[in-house]
């Protein structure tokens, strides 16, 4: 099976620090603690904030207790416990390929055995931000596929919608269920050297890594089970739960009990393991486009016993695929007639197409503006500094400072498409800077920023790495944040990015309760 996320993070503009001289000096003479020697230095705006300590090199509170374990196991003994989480991860298939590679072969999803650990009250403003964004992407999306007031009003520019690859033009008018367009979401936040939350992106179209979160769970109960269980580590186990919930909510209003199925592309889909985990976990069928047939439109999937309704379909298969008589003429891996019947009320795709307008890198810029619009409050959650490069004054700036700024294709992801400028060569940037002029709506900027580092162990040593964290929030009859995340990591020695695909890795995230008994 092949798996990585959907990479989007974009932590690419993470830049590992120079040096890790001092850090945690309180193991340093048992866990060995090595300096790197990163990628040439660049101007950054300031040290990036370390999880573990604070700038006097104590131990925060909520690592005290991995931080004392930590310093009772030997560098031999540490290398063991992550040889027994790869081992997990080989046996439960958790593996995946790099599309380009040399090397086609299938490998374990890189995973460090340290978690990260967030304490309860800056879990609660993480969880309180994240409703408050999603809720107003969600009326977003049902605004500019109905009445479109917030592009009448001009908050939006609705050029910079109506032309945008992933508005559908199809869902216009269409009833959407508790009008929750976005069924799953995995925001991609940083933690700005100040210690401040920041989102960098939302995923609203076909999210993964969740199987990841889960699997890291349960691998870091394997190698810390005494430490875990003492933490006060909010449970994530009921996530498949929550989602089977979240989907059948949104048919439950005509249909008593139903069906929910997990649409995937194959098992040549890189995140195939993803579907058929999840699908396992929630006791719904998998299913691919031809195991669907539409009749009357109504949708069945094919039995052994005979043909089956079905009333939820929770897609992982993308817009432009999902039916050949309405997107793509060509495609295989949907069901002709699928949408015509999603039309008519008879079955539910979650999450909706149309999503991805409301991620749109372009559009991510007035996240901020769209949740004053219609919540009237401000937002809780910061967004990064974003150019919009289809603005000329904002271009000018975007290219004459491409040695300074980070530059993304709107439509990109998994950390391609884009210019790290400290990092890029001269060559690069006036290749940039060329198709920057010929299409500029199609690229945004952003300040290089450095992620938070946490520790990682990498051969034997305890090292610095930069992370960032995918929460995963669920939309149907109510919103639910998940007390848990992917944590990627850049364990990559001098690397940019944090997807997989590209050298990264991920570690269990522990969000501890504030109350004795709440898990």
């Amino acid at each position: 099976m092949h798996v990585f996320p959907r990479a989007a993070s974009e932590a690419a503009v993470s830049v590992l620090e120079n040096s890790s001289v001092g850090w945690w000096e309180g193991v340093d003479s048992i866990v060995s603690v090595r300096r790197d020697e990163a990628a040439p230095a660049v101007e950054l705006p300031a040290s990036p904030y370390d999880e573990m300590l604070t700038p006097g090199g104590e131990v925060r509170p909520h690592y005290a207790a991995l931080s004392a374990r930590l310093s009772t196991l030997t560098p031999d003994e540490l290398a063991e416990r992550q040889k027994t989480q790869e081992r997990f991860f080989l046996l439960q298939g958790i593996t995946f390929t790099v599309y380009g590679a040399e090397s086609s072969t299938e490998r374990i999803i890189p995973s460090d055995i340290l978690p990260r650990i967030i304490p309860a009250a800056e879990w609660a403003r993480i969880e309180a931000g994240l409703t408050q964004r999603l809720q107003a992407l969600n009326m977003f999306l049902a605004d500019i596929y109905s009445e479109q007031q917030i592009l009448m009003d001009g908050v939006v520019p609705r050029e910079l919608v109506l032309q945008a690859p992933s508005y559908r033009r199809e869902m216009q008018n269409l009833y959407v269920p508790h009008k929750a367009y976005a069924n799953v979401c995995g925001s991609d936040l940083i933690r700005q050297p100040s210690g401040e939350f920041a989102v960098l992106e939302d995923n609203l179209r076909v999210p993964s890594g969740v199987s990841y979160m889960l699997a890291n769970r349960e691998a870091s109960k394997r190698v810390f089970p005494g430490t875990f269980r003492g933490a006060g580590v909010r449970s994530i186990d009921r996530y498949p739960d929550l989602l089977l919930a979240t989907l059948k909510s949104m048919a439950s209003d005509w249909r008593p009990d139903p069906q929910v199925v997990v649409l995937t592309p194959g098992v040549y889909n890189s995140a195939y393991y993803e579907h058929a985990y999840l699908a396992r976990l929630m006791g719904a069928p998998l299913v691919e486009g031809r195991d669907l047939v539409v009749h009357d439109n109504l949708v069945y999937m094919r039995t052994t016993t005979g043909l089956r309704r079905i009333d939820v379909i929770y897609r992982r298969v993308d817009d432009d695929f999902i039916d050949p008589l309405t997107f793509r003429r060509d495609s295989s891996l949907g069901a002709a007639g699928l949408f015509n019947a999603y039309r008519a009320g008879n079955v539910v795709i979650c999450n909706a197409p149309g999503t991805g307008v409301a991620d749109d890198k372009a559009v991510y810029a007035y996240v901020p503006e769209i949740i004053r619009y219609y919540l009237g409050e401000d937002p809780i959650l910061p967004n990064i500094e974003t150019y919009l490069c289809r603005e000329p004054a904002q271009l000018s700036h975007v290219l004459a400072n491409l040695d300074k700024l980070v530059v993304k294709a709107v439509g990109a992801s998994g950390g391609y498409g884009m210019l790290v400028g400290p990092h890029s060569t001269k060559a690069q940037r006036d290749a940039f800077a060329e198709a920057l002029r010929a299409d500029p709506a199609n690229y945004i900027a952003q300040p290089t920023i450095q992620l938070s580092t946490a520790p990682c162990l990498v051969d034997h040593a305890v090292e610095p790495r930069h992370v960032d964290l995918r929460p995963f929030i669920l939309s149907g009859d109510k919103i639910v944040v998940t007390p848990g995340a992917l944590t990627r990591v850049a364990l990559k020695k001098g690397s940019l990015v944090v997807n997989s695909s590209q050298g990264g890795g991920s570690k269990d995230t522990w969000v501890l309760s504030d109350r004795k008994g709440e898990r």
